[in-house]
């Protein structure tokens, strides 16, 4: 199976200056036998691209906002996907659909409160933590 996750990310959240500090989204693919192997597959990623890249720099926190699960690739048919419709400024909540189709429209409101992502309403824990 092919397995998409998306995760929020807030990174160098000790600087003191808001413009120093950094939010945003990003999706890993894998292929595993089982959700449970792609999601450690993901974490040990995440782990290395800590350790050999500057995408999740001083005290980070990587939060997991989404399991997409395939048994293959589209055809010729192309899929929308990770559509985000964001209100106002970029402090203020958005909507985020994946994969929206006549049968699911897959959309979830995601609001950041107290440099916590929520998702549909829902506080999320952070799926890996970094501190410098």
């Amino acid at each position: 199976m092919l397995y998409i996750g998306s995760f929020l990310h807030l990174t160098n959240q000790e600087q003191l200056g808001e413009t120093e500090r950094r939010h945003g989204e990003f999706s890993l693919l894998v292929e595993a036998s089982s959700a449970d192997e792609a999601v450690y597959k993901f974490r040990e990623k995440i782990v290395a691209y800590r350790m050999s890249r500057d995408f999740f720099e001083g005290d980070c926190d990587i939060f997991f906002s989404q399991l997409l699960e395939f048994k293959h690739l589209p055809g010729k048919e192309p899929v929308m996907f990770n559509y985000q419709s964001f209100a106002g400024d970029p402090v203020m909540p958005y909507i985020r659909c994946s994969l929206p189709s006549e049968v699911t429209d897959s959309c979830s409101i995601v609001g950041w409160e107290e440099n916590r992502p929520e998702i549909d309403e829902k506080r999320r824990a952070p799926f890996l933590s970094f501190r410098d």
